[in-house]
């Protein structure tokens, strides 16, 4: 356990925490909406500090993280526990935890500084944050990254955007880059499906990219509830008016998980159709998630139309970015390079 960061005191022994926009109001040994912090005798304690329950070394490619040291490998660490409830989640093994149950038995201890040690090790440029929500595990985050910049490796987040202002402000100087789940544009849906909300999460966005963070954005095509044009185009229109035309969009075609096991995968066409509204937007890079070997896995110049990264799944087949510019017309490719 440790003491968690960003929470309020209330009379009667109870606390108020302000990590995230549901602010949870927490009696005594209670839980907040993510099952992971819990009100000890009148203060906060996040009950997942240095508990890793998934560790791996990914490619980068699949955060996804694009425009981000393409190739390389990033350390991949998660705790348990989500201050989201999607009910499509496809780690929902490891995020839907529920107070209660025995958190610190859960995973294995592994201390901030032995993460950037194993990261180094293996030679990853980046430790990712990922799988589940790394805002419940912020603490635990915000030491991983201070170890990591002792080592000249990174820190990503793959996050849902659920996170207030201040503790934002306090990770991002630590934060490389980002890869945000834009959900939906229907704040019914974020209500219903996901358990959250959608002004938050734009609000979020919009701060990182003011951060000076990285910024890659996820939304994943759910049949019949986020998969119309009308709502790609708006998603595709704030990316371009609020992020920039520079920011990646990943359109992830929808697989049964979770409770929504009932559900299609979304049609190839829908992706599609989804691609060529956001790059009809005048987005520079959009991408096709969950299809493997389709023309919308590779990067291509916005300048000229050159293939410059060719991909298969999260494998590199040809890359010609050099030095971050174009090998063919000299443009200047935006990310990480």
């Amino acid at each position: 356990m440790k003491r968690a960061l960003y929470f309020d005191e209330l009379a009667g022994q109870r606390v108020q925490c302000r990590l995230c926009p549901h602010e949870c109001k927490i009696a005594p040994n209670k839980y907040g909406i993510c099952g992971v912090r819990q009100n000890i005798d009148g203060a906060l304690y996040s009950l997942i500090y240095e508990r890793a329950i998934a560790v791996h070394v990914d490619p980068i490619e699949k955060k996804p993280l694009f425009h981000v040291f393409p190739g390389s490998r990033s350390f991949s660490i998660a705790t348990a526990g989500c201050n989201f409830t999607c009910q499509f989640c496809q780690n929902h093994s490891i995020s839907q935890i529920k107070g209660g149950e025995d958190l610190r038995n859960l995973g294995r201890t592994i201390p901030a500084a032995v993460v950037a040690e194993q990261a180094a090790q293996s030679d990853c440029k980046t430790i990712a944050c990922t799988y589940t929500e790394p805002t419940v595990f912020y603490e635990y985050c915000l030491d991983i990254a201070r170890a990591a910049q002792q080592k000249d490796i990174k820190t990503v987040w793959v996050t849902n955007g659920f996170i207030n202002e201040a503790p934002l402000q306090e990770i991002a100087p630590f934060l490389a880059a980002a890869n945000v789940d834009l959900k939906a544009w229907d704040e019914a849906f974020y209500r219903k499906v996901v358990g959250g909300e959608l002004k938050p999460v734009l609000d979020t966005l919009k701060r990182m990219k003011r951060l000076g963070i990285w910024l890659e954005v996820t939304t994943l095509m759910v049949p019949g509830y986020v998969d119309n044009e009308e709502t790609m185009r708006e998603i595709a229109l704030f990316i371009k008016n609020e992020l920039g035309a520079e920011t990646p969009w990943h359109i992830s075609r929808f697989y049964p998980q979770y409770r929504f096991t009932h559900m299609p995968p979304t049609s190839l066409e829908a992706v599609h159709r989804a691609r060529e509204i956001g790059l009809e937007t005048g987005l520079r890079y959009v991408y096709s998630g969950n299809v493997h070997g389709d023309v919308g896995e590779h990067t291509f110049c916005y300048n000229c139309g050159a293939k410059l990264i060719e991909r298969y799944g999260f494998e590199i087949m040809a890359n010609h970015v050099k030095e971050g510019k174009c090998a063919v017309c000299g443009a200047t490719i935006d990310g990480l390079f």
